[in-house]
């Protein structure tokens, strides 16, 4: 595995999630204190007016962060900027992107996305990593 320092502009770390589970945001319910109804009860999410449960937009945030997992003996997330772009349902395959856009000797500054599997951005922001 390459070291996060040794990255270049322009370059890009990435993942691909399994398919979103109801399993999924019933677990993130009971970590993050979250039960609103429309993201674990079909019958809710359609009386919300939505075509059925979406995933909590902090799961999919939190998510976006694994990208940076593999890093945390080189640096950390310092400052973590997000815009929920759409909404994620179950089965969507999501794909975490992170690109490179500035270095110096202390942070690499990195544009991040979140994409399903149509191609669509359904969250993207800013992430500062800060190197030891």
């Amino acid at each position: 595995m390459t070291e996060i320092k040794e990255l270049v502009q322009g370059e890009i770390l990435k993942a691909t999630l399994d398919p979103v589970t109801r399993m999924d945001l019933i677990k993130y319910s009971g970590s993050s204190g979250d039960f609103n109804p429309i993201h674990t009860i079909d019958e809710e999410a359609k009386k919300a007016g939505l075509p059925g449960i979406i995933a909590h937009g902090m799961w999919t945030m939190g998510n976006l962060s694994k990208l940076f997992t593999p890093y945390y003996e080189e640096g950390y997330i310092q400052d973590y900027s997000i815009r929920f772009a759409g909404m994620v349902f179950l089965n969507d395959v999501l794909t975490l992107s992170a690109e490179l856009e500035s270095r110096t000797d202390q942070y690499l500054d990195f544009a991040v996305k979140v994409t399903n599997q149509y191609g669509k951005e359904v969250v993207k922001g800013k992430v500062k990593f800060a190197l030891y």
